[in-house]
């Protein structure tokens, strides 16, 4: 083989890989990305796993794509690992469906036969998806094109190939080297290394295609490389994992775990029963369609025997990947934030909606906590609030990127209307679990400087904290419930706690006066009601927003004003059955 026949076999695999490539990416977009949503939706049985996972893949015509996709629903919590086996045992199914594509060059004759040979379909096909991509305005149409462009580079890749490796069929030292491949150990390796460089199975196998051309492919040498094969198209969905929870760690190492049990079990069973009964066809040369056959009725063995054990798969890879113990459950919420779901707004906005709930709670539980560290301090309370309230700080910054990357997409009137809604409230859940840190840090000034507030004053500070816990769970359960009429209620507490507020430090200033509190003592109290005030503030902010996306062509200010000046009956009502409970 000389210098330039290598470089032509070269280029044969990248426009082989190019091919692909292209004809993959197209495919995806004539679906309008919709197979992402079918995976999602549509996978609550094993068997409808595999049927789905084998279709997909044969679409996209790669295994590793359809596996990172899944890998990236599991990791944001949308999907079991248990679904995602049935997919994944799917795509190493459906990826053999290229080999039979690529069989297309092997044919020959006259006739209607002389139409579907390789350079003929090649041109065609090139040809049609040329004018489609340069005339067509339409996109889909576009898209089209694109693939017959890409199904013609990869046959003419393919074409190159053959055509590049065809002097090795004198080679005695090529022949040499293949009949090395027999042994079942090294072909594996070959297989699994091969692959893991060129990151395609379906590539791998077109390449082993190409060289049975040259006749020295057997039987006995291509099976040991079909099953490396398959363990190496694993490599780029482990890569893809990498920055994965623990889930999506499981289900990017099932892929590799379901390659390896095939390669061992039927690899046993194969040569055990080989080494006794000698089957007559290991000598047998191998051509494209034989390959093809071979790779499909090893992968389709490999399914059927494991489909049923997918239970039992699933706990394999728990014990192979254990739980990461630093992994807390806010951030497994936070992975529910994919990349991958961007290109579809309302699957990116309802994962926002859960972490933006997730985000409420934590903040609400951070206010309850520090307001009882008023009353009952100790350290480890003081760290967990802190901890807590960094945890909520991570929650604005990625929720925060996230909902501006999702802007970016086209949405509809009602979608933008909750990015917006989201990007509003995210601020006012952070700032409250920042009051709860500074609330806990005067606890714990209360606590190390050996403070008692009167007994004047801590009934009337009790009075206060009930009513912020009230209009805390009353704001935080509208928005995760989208409950408008806890929402409506919020403003008149509102108002009642800013009358509180002014009413206890007044009492205050009277006690300073009279020598029962001191002045220690009042800039701590001081603290405390500025902290609760500045809490139900943001509390309000956040049920206008909520009554805010129900309303058309909606007005904070003209919201607070009407409320207030206007005095609505319900607001009226809820003022005064609120001015009841909190009295002092």
């Amino acid at each position: 083989m000389s210098v330039s026949d290598f470089i032509s076999l070269l280029g044969g695999v990248a426009l082989f890989l190019f091919g692909m490539s292209i004809m993959g990416d197209a495919l995806k977009k004539v679906a309008g990305n919709q197979l992402e949503l079918v995976l999602y939706n549509l996978t609550s049985t094993p068997i409808k796993g595999v049927l789905l996972g084998t279709g997909v893949t044969a679409v996209i015509q790669s295994s590793s794509a359809t596996s990172v996709m899944v890998v990236g629903f599991v990791n944001s919590g949308m999907m079991k690992v248990n679904q995602a086996i049935g997919i994944v045992l799917g795509a190493i199914l459906g990826t053999s469906v290229t080999g039979w594509v690529l069989c297309l060059s092997n044919l020959s004759g006259g006739g209607w036969v002389a139409l579907l040979s390789t350079s003929t379909l090649t041109a065609l096909m090139a040809t049609i998806g040329t004018l489609l991509r340069m005339i067509s305005r339409k996109q889909t149409t576009r898209h089209v094109g694109e693939i017959l462009l890409g199904f013609a580079v990869l046959m003419y890749g393919m074409t190159a190939m053959s055509g590049a490796v065809e002097p090795l069929r004198e080679s005695a030292v090529f022949i040499n080297a293949m009949t090395s491949f027999a042994n079942p150990l090294l072909g594996i390796l070959v297989g699994i290394v091969f692959t893991s460089v060129i990151q395609s199975a379906s590539a791998a196998v077109g390449i082993l295609q190409a060289l049975a051309a040259t006749g020295a492919v057997t039987f006995e040498i291509a099976l040991p490389i079909i099953m490396g094969i398959a363990i190496g198209a694993a490599v780029p969905v482990l890569l893809s994992a990498l920055g994965a929870n623990v889930s999506g760690k499981r289900t990017a190492f099932v892929y590799l775990l379901i390659d390896v049990l095939g390669v061992v079990i039927w690899g046993c069973i194969f040569y055990a029963v080989n080494a006794v009964v000698h089957f007559d066809f290991m000598d047998t040369t191998m051509t494209t369609v034989s390959i093809a056959l071979a790779n499909t009725l090893f992968r389709l063995a490999t399914v059927v025997a494991l489909m049923p054990l997918i239970g039992l798969l699933e706990k394999l890879v728990c014990m192979l990947v254990p739980d990461d113990s630093e992994s807390s459950r806010e951030r497994q919420k936070m992975d529910r934030l994919e990349e991958r779901f961007l290109q579809h707004p309302a699957l990116a906005i309802e994962q926002s909606r859960q972490v933006t709930d997730a985000m409420a709670q934590c903040a609400m539980e951070n206010l309850l906590a520090a307001m009882a560290l008023v009353h009952q301090y100790s350290d480890k309370g003081f760290r967990a609030v802190a901890e807590t309230e960094s945890t909520v700080d991570r929650y604005e910054d990625r929720l925060g990127t996230y909902l501006m990357k999702i802007t970016g997409k086209e949405l509809t009137a009602r979608q933008s209307e909750e990015v917006s809604k989201y990007l509003h409230t995210i601020s006012d859940f952070e700032r409250i679990s920042d009051h709860a840190l500074n609330i806990s840090e005067v606890a714990q000034e209360i606590h190390s400087k050996g403070m008692a507030f009167s007994e004047e004053a801590s009934r009337e500070l009790k009075v206060m904290e009930d009513a912020v816990s009230e209009i805390l769970y009353l704001s935080i359960h509208a928005f995760v419930e989208g409950d408008l009429a806890a929402a409506s209620r919020v403003e008149p507490l509102e108002e009642i706690i800013d009358g509180l507020c002014d009413e206890l430090k007044l009492h205050h200033v009277d006690r300073l006066q009279k020598g029962v509190c001191t002045l220690s003592q009042g800039f701590v109290f001081n603290d405390l009601l500025t902290n609760y005030e500045r809490v139900a503030d943001h509390c309000s902010n956040i049920a206008v927003a909520m009554i805010e996306l129900e309303s058309d062509a909606f007005d904070t200010h003209e919201y607070l004003k009407s409320v207030k000046d206007m005095k609505s009956d319900s607001f009226a009502r809820y003022y005064e059955e609120y001015s009841k409970k909190f009295t002092l």
